[in-house]
């Protein structure tokens, strides 16, 4: 008899974690991150291509980011991305590096920030949600095919149902973070 391959749906819903993270990162808090401009794309050599492709980010203080732009021909690219970004920016150039401090987000821009992050939660749920449907897919198949006794479907139905629970649960936990993070002044 098989065993359903439970590896796969641990991946599978770790990545929709993961994607979550990435999402959580790209969303301003007030504070100066790194992974702030990780979503931006600039229109440099002819082609669009992310930011970490053509200048190097930093944070020398808690509320300025650092863009160093390695190609001088792209400074005005790069400004111009972030100006039009949804983020709020405003970049100030000084040759090849574009400082870009990071304003105090008002009550009601916080309170957009913290509805785009359940956005974001709920999408990560519903992937998770999803995998769960297609483990459980599988299991009946398989019992369908003979491959699986009744038993055996309940109990590996339960395994899936309590990693799909562990997983929900650290999306709650990493949503509950990132709104204290956002409504933090």
């Amino acid at each position: 008899m098989a065993d359903p391959d439970i590896d796969d749906i641990k991946r599978r819903m770790e990545g929709a974690v993961s994607v979550l993270d990435e999402e959580f990162g790209g969303l301003r808090t007030g504070r100066a991150s790194v992974s702030l401009l990780d979503r931006i794309v600039v229109n440099a050599y002819g082609s669009e291509m992310p930011l970490n492709q053509v200048a190097t980010v930093s944070v020398p203080e808690a509320r300025l980011l650092l863009v160093n732009v390695w190609d001088k021909g792209n400074v005005q690219a790069v400004e111009r991305a972030i100006r039009e970004s949804d983020l709020g920016l405003n970049p100030a150039t000084e040759g090849q590096v574009l400082r870009v401090p990071i304003p105090e987000l008002s009550a009601e821009r916080r309170e957009e920030m913290v509805k785009i992050a359940h956005r974001f939660a709920e999408q990560a749920r519903v992937s998770v949600r999803n995998v769960r449907r297609d483990g459980m897919d599988q299991l009946k198949k398989m019992e369908r095919d003979g491959d699986l006794s009744k038993d055996e479907h309940h109990v590996w139905g339960e395994e899936i149902q309590e990693l799909t629970d562990g997983f929900i649960k650290r999306i709650d936990s990493t949503l509950t973070e990132k709104e204290a993070e956002v409504r933090q002044i």
